[in-house]
């Protein structure tokens, strides 16, 4: 059987969308898992917003993901160009063919003329406006030389096109409800649907799976993949990615239900690729109970026969749940280099091979949802002078509590073992000497440590500070 070959098609408008992102992902694991052809290319003929940057930003967010493509920018491939733009004669040639073969025509017909026409119709049938074949039976003889003009793909008055499609199965669309639709534009650029078709017949993409919000546009592709004499893919439609309140994700409502929707955000703030892949995932797909899922497992139970229909919620709490686990998976060293970049942006330099830098990320490792969370738990390990939060003062640094602090100080002092084990243990002895309970002198000791209330356990914490820094901040504290 041939190896299936798939491919994703961004627009460089702008970012790479997190929903653009699972469509690309599950056209990457279709091709690993069967050893097909993963293709990359850009469908840059939106020419007033598509950007050359978009372009970069979009590659990059990829690339971050770890969806390498076999063939696409910056690789090749044999059946390139892949930038739309690059390819306008070959859709013109294939235009110009289905023009000679009485499959599409010439539409002369002026924006003006075709607006006129459906201001005659009642206010509320506009909006259902069908183009009247105004060009569809004229011949070369009637063309008028020099006129601009747009090419109108000649789609059957009668019966139905129907195809059956990996996750909705069986669709019927009937050829009363889909016009003569524009397949060419006067100034030689080819609208979606065409340019999309001629792209995936002459790249032989086997199997196109998309957004269900591109299922209208199936019925159309169909019509032209017979036209033009090629083979038509299958199909699998997806669910889509909603806010959490059940709404299109778009930029704005989903920042306002604080949810990221470009993927170069969820880099920002740190997010494991890894983690975010297994989120996106399971926006249409399933593999029994199992949530956490590696890369390589991924690749190994994806399958279109678990897809579902439904249209799934943004639940932003169990997508740093899944994010944190996948950071709980790295080993300490590498967690640590890669929280490193971090530490900058909330305002730490220090050298790559500073001694405290592991141990540090070792306290907060299973305690971050992302690398920029663990970054800012980090924060107070690496300052000379650490802020504390005045509430936290007027809540826990009592002349008792300061008192406790001091004592401590003078335990932290004297131990030989300075380990968390070891300090634990004399810290302990301490508190049965003075009949205390640690809840006593916890949290007075972790805000004179670290500033805060929360923080990672306080004999790690003291362990990682090392002694001298310890007794010092213990002290300040008490005095201040």
């Amino acid at each position: 059987m041939e190896k299936p070959r798939v491919r994703f098609a961004p627009s460089p408008t702008g970012y790479l969308h997190i929903g653009g992102a699972r469509t690309a992902l599950f056209n990457w694991l279709w091709a690993r898992k069967t050893g097909g052809t993963f293709v990359l290319r850009v469908e840059d003929t939106d020419q007033e917003r598509s950007t050359d940057e978009s372009t970069r930003v979009i590659l990059d967010s990829m690339r971050w993901l770890g969806l390498d493509w076999d063939e696409g920018p910056d690789v090749g491939g044999p059946h390139g160009p892949y930038f739309q733009m690059q390819r306008l004669a070959l859709y013109r040639a294939h235009a110009d063919r289905l023009v000679a073969e009485g499959k599409a025509y010439r539409c002369y017909a002026t924006r003006e003329e075709i607006d006129a026409l459906r201001a005659k119709l009642p206010e509320k049938k506009r909006d259902g406006f069908v183009y009247p074949h105004l060009w569809r039976e004229k011949t070369e003889a009637d063309w008028l030389p020099g006129a601009p003009y747009v090419i109108r793909f000649k789609s059957p008055l009668v019966g139905a096109t129907e195809f059956i499609d990996k996750v909705f199965g069986a669709i019927k669309t009937p050829h009363s409800s889909i016009d003569d639709f524009v397949i060419m534009r006067s100034d030689g650029v080819p609208l979606y649907n065409f340019g999309a078709v001629v792209d995936d017949v002459t790249m032989g993409i086997t199997l196109v799976a998309r957004g269900s919000d591109h299922i209208i546009n199936t019925p159309k592709q169909i019509l032209l993949y017979e036209a033009l004499g090629a083979v038509v893919p299958e199909f699998a439609h997806l669910p889509m990615m909603l806010t959490p309140d059940g709404k299109k994700m778009s930029k704005r409502l989903a920042e306002q239900q604080g949810i990221d929707v470009p993927v170069e955000k969820y880099r920002e703030k740190g997010w494991a690729p890894d983690g975010l892949l297994n989120y996106i995932a399971r926006f249409g797909w399933s593999a029994g109970d199992q949530e956490i899922f590696s890369r390589d497992e991924l690749i190994a139970k994806f399958d279109w026969a678990h897809c579902g229909t439904n249209d799934g919620r943004y639940d932003k709490k169990k997508s740093l749940w899944v994010s944190g686990e996948h950071l709980k998976r790295l080993a300490d060293e590498d967690f640590a280099a890669r929280v490193y970049p971090f530490l900058a942006t909330v305002g730490v330099t220090i050298a790559q091979d500073d001694p405290r830098l592991l141990p540090a990320a070792r306290t907060v490792k299973t305690r971050s949802a992302r690398l920029l969370d663990a970054a800012e738990s980090m924060v107070f390990y690496f300052q000379e002078t650490i802020a504390l939060d005045p509430a936290a003062v007027e809540k826990f640094l009592t002349n008792e509590a300061r008192a406790n602090l001091r004592a401590i100080a003078d335990v932290l002092a004297g131990v030989k073992d300075f380990t968390e084990a070891g300090i634990g243990v004399a810290v302990e002895a301490w508190l049965v000497e003075r009949s205390l309970e640690i809840k006593v002198v916890a949290q007075p000791a972790r805000v004179a440590l670290t500033g805060r209330t929360a923080s990672p356990g306080l004999f790690e914490v003291i362990a990682v500070l090392g002694r001298d820094e310890s007794v010092r901040r213990l002290r300040s504290a008490a005095d201040a």
